[in-house]
């Protein structure tokens, strides 16, 4: 499983190692639990939007985005998350989290630029939500999101479309992206949601079916390149922050280590499912990280 405590799987070792991180990654891995403590309570608590990784039915990874007003987030207790929110219909992810699913979730907080990890397995609560045993919780640093506000927008149904490759407008849509969302899974089936950012451009269109981004530095623990060093399916989710859609897409990844210290993932789109109402939030304009590195 992913790193608990300070321990990692050899996935994450083996990038670990091959970046010379290792030292580091140790330091940095003893914030990792599996309590919720009070601080992240709070947190968790003022948060209107999670992003939510698991596998559907299939076994097919996906990233999807879930939103309420605050509090529908709620550490019941020290281990255990509610959701008071599900995936909107024709969601991906919506049939395996009405059975169960391991998942991972990132909860963001763009205008102060906060972001915590809680995975773990979830189940519907019968009323409508989620309840997530936490095994992993971690928070991560504020490094490439953009400052944004949220506000609500009127409530109306949402289309689901669903493709095997990009579109278009689901091309330009990722071209101009400055922020995106990855689900990756170790090969037993543990799932981690990380967020990834840049200035517009960062994520590169090669064509319907390839994407591919580098991957800037981070908190040195790699959970998402460990994840694709052992198992290489991927779940991406690109918010369209104006409107409230989501653009989900799942396939899988190749990390490109000729560089060490600036690896590029590539990846392959197997499957799309644009949602024209994931959520009632819209957000501002951005205000970019000033840590962004220039886009290629």
């Amino acid at each position: 499983m992913n790193g608990t405590a300070g321990r990692y799987h050899p996935g994450e070792r083996a990038v670990q190692r091959r970046t010379g991180q290792q030292e580091r990654a140790d330091h940095v891995g003893r914030s990792i639990g599996d309590v919720i403590p009070p601080v992240a309570a709070r947190f968790l608590a003022e948060r209107r939007t999670l992003v939510l990784g698991a596998a559907d039915r299939a076994g097919r990874l996906w990233a999807t985005t879930l939103g309420g007003p605050a509090g529908f987030l709620r550490a019941a207790d020290e281990h255990t998350l509610t959701v008071a929110a599900l995936p909107t219909p024709g969601d991906p992810l919506a049939e395996s989290l009405a059975r169960g699913a391991e998942v991972g979730t990132l909860a963001l907080d763009p205008a102060g630029r906060r972001r915590m990890r809680v995975n773990g397995r979830a189940v519907p609560d019968g009323r409508g939500g989620l309840v997530v045993t936490a095994e992993q919780v971690y928070a991560n640093c504020p490094k490439y999101i953009q400052r944004r506000s949220p506000s609500d927008s009127p409530a109306r149904p949402g289309t689901a479309t669903a493709g095997t490759a990009l579109t278009l407008p689901q091309q330009l849509a990722a071209a101009t992206a400055d922020t995106f969302f990855i689900a990756t899974a170790d090969p037993d089936g543990k799932v981690d949601a990380s967020h990834r950012g840049g200035n517009p451009g960062f994520l590169t269109v090669h064509g319907p079916n390839r994407l591919s981004w580098p991957e800037y530095p981070g908190n040195t623990m790699f959970m998402t390149l460990g994840n694709l060093e052992l198992n290489p399916a991927a779940g991406l989710l690109v918010p369209d922050w104006e409107t409230g859609a989501a653009l989900l897409l799942t396939g899988r990844a190749r990390v490109d280590w000729t560089d060490p210290a600036a690896p590029v993932v590539g990846y392959t789109v197997t499957g799309t499912v644009h949602l024209t109402h994931a959520t009632a939030l819209t957000w501002t304009e951005p205000e970019y990280s000033p840590v962004n590195p220039p886009a290629a």
